[in-house]
């Protein structure tokens, strides 16, 4: 009961320079899309569950959902439009332009931006969207960015968005986001397993310019959770089987180092420690853990009423994780690590 209990204290924190607050703890929309054209996600879903997944954040103090106009190729846009429309003025939505689908390439001209965002805002059965984030661009994108500056500059003066963002496929990206972008917010990979964002200079940068870190992949697809051993069976359909075995057996190794860390066993759960670890740096402005049932998201909400790691756990995590490698053997695999 401890572990689930709903009369929890969510806390919030300001993205970036806006006066925009955001839970701690915010709803990662990618699982709930179902099956992604050129990239799967957990295989498919059962739209019911997602939608009581959905209501019970709301009710539970979240007030954060990021999604994409590529997850489940609109999929994930439409439950959020459709659960969340009467409660529009309670809830941030966050969404990304940029990418047509998984396996086509990136267009980020301003006539596929555009449509992309109209195409999201029906969806969302909305007239503007609370952050905006540009999904993966290259260097190149980011360093010739006049046009797309220009255009978001007119999407604010008009309303039709509140904040801008980048979600990167590297902490690199991210700092030059903040450098090139005037970003609000960076999205990036961050998690006991996953230091990058630290260790890049990114969290330093994000600091000096008092940007956002939204944490992406906090529980590393489910394997912070400890759930997950040597005899787990992945379906053919679930993005996780197309790792290779050596990825997959470094990551179940790595989760049972990191989470040794822990020094409370008695009223916090693996999952809540490694989100935890995420609200312990005060740039990240939100973890935002994946979630496709009302289970999952009320063993993640208790983190934010649990608030950040002590210094000694947060110490030795680190240390841990000096001593692990972390490893992608196979390029074509990273796209469901970035996302």
């Amino acid at each position: 009961k401890l572990l689930f209990n709903l009369n929890l204290q969510m806390k919030y924190r300001r993205l970036g320079k806006t006066e925009i607050f955001v839970s701690e703890i915010g709803f990662g929309a990618w699982g709930i899309g179902g099956i992604s054209k050129g990239a799967t996600s957990y295989g498919p879903t059962d739209d019911n569950s997602s939608i009581r997944a959905l209501n019970c954040a709301l009710d539970s103090g979240i007030n954060f959902f990021d999604t994409s106009n590529v997850y489940g190729g609109g999929h994930s846009e439409s439950l959020i439009g459709k659960t969340l429309l009467k409660f529009r003025n309670r809830v941030l939505i966050a969404t990304k332009v940029g990418l047509v689908n998984y396996d086509e390439p990136a267009d980020f001209s301003i006539k596929n931006l555009s449509t992309s965002l109209k195409g999201s805002l029906k969806r969302l059965k909305t007239d503007y969207i609370d952050l905006l984030q540009l999904h993966n661009p290259s260097p190149h994108v980011i360093q010739n960015n006049h046009d797309i500056l220009t255009w978001v500059d007119q999407l604010k003066k008009k309303g039709i968005i509140r904040a801008f963002g980048v979600s990167v496929k590297s902490p690199k990206e991210g700092i030059e986001a903040i450098e090139q972008l005037r970003v609000e917010s960076v999205q990036v990979n961050l998690n006991l397993l996953d230091h990058r964002a630290i260790e890049s200079g990114l969290m330093k940068s994000a600091t000096t310019n008092q940007v956002s870190l939204i944490a992406r992949t906090p529980l590393c697809f489910g394997f912070l959770s400890g759930k997950i051993n040597k005899t787990t069976h992945f379906d053919k359909q679930d993005h996780r089987s197309r790792w290779s075995n050596r990825q997959i057996q470094n990551w179940i190794e790595g989760s049972k180092k990191v989470l040794s860390c822990k020094t409370d066993f008695s009223s916090q759960t693996n999952t809540q420690f490694a989100l935890r670890f995420c609200l312990s740096y005060s740039r990240v402005t939100t973890a935002i853990p994946g979630a496709l049932n009302e289970l999952e998201v009320k063993e993640n909400i208790k983190a934010s009423d649990l608030g950040p790691l002590q210094d000694d756990e947060i110490q030795e995590a680190q240390k841990t994780y000096h001593k692990f490698q972390f490893l992608f053997e196979n390029k074509n695999l990273k796209n469901n690590y970035e996302r």
